[in-house]
């Protein structure tokens, strides 16, 4: 794992690395509450999940606008998960360029296998070099959706 966090501009916007940066009433906000993927999902659980994640913060000045994370081991494979732009900033290229970013990192370079999973925005994947299972018998998951709606036993 890389210690430096990375950083890039364009215009208004920064793209970060820096866990401390993170604004997180805003991303838990948007993923608790504006996801189909993680509705519901507690904070302290959100956290933990950021802790142990490569995280990408959007910023435009202070505010933080966007976000992406990947769960990585640093030498063979990623997951990409938690990828949002707010609304209101939508439309500048911003997904594009955290894509670009993300994908430059020096910490993922030389992955064997990056990961996805998503309802939307296939078009965009498509264009950094994802594609549906070439051989989905080879893979299963253990799924539970409705964990973060659950009552805790």
């Amino acid at each position: 794992m890389l210690s430096a966090p990375q950083t890039w501009s364009r215009g208004e916007y920064e793209i970060s690395t820096d866990p401390a940066r993170l604004d997180l009433d805003t991303a838990h906000d948007f993923i608790a509450v504006h996801s189909y993927w993680a509705r519901g999902i507690p904070r302290s659980t959100f956290e933990r999940a950021l802790a142990n994640s490569l995280t990408f913060g959007v910023y435009r000045g202070t505010q933080q606008v966007g976000l992406a994370r990947v769960v990585t081991d640093y030498a063979s494979f990623g997951y990409l998960a938690d990828v949002f732009i707010a609304e209101t900033e939508r439309g500048q290229g911003l997904s594009k360029w955290l894509m670009d970013c993300l994908l430059s990192h020096p910490g993922l370079q030389g992955l064997r296998r990056m990961m996805l999973a998503t309802l939307d925005a296939h078009g965009l994947y498509q264009q950094y070099g994802f594609t549906p299972l070439a051989a989905p018998e080879r893979f299963l998951e253990r799924h539970n959706p409705n964990i973060y709606t659950q009552p805790t036993p």
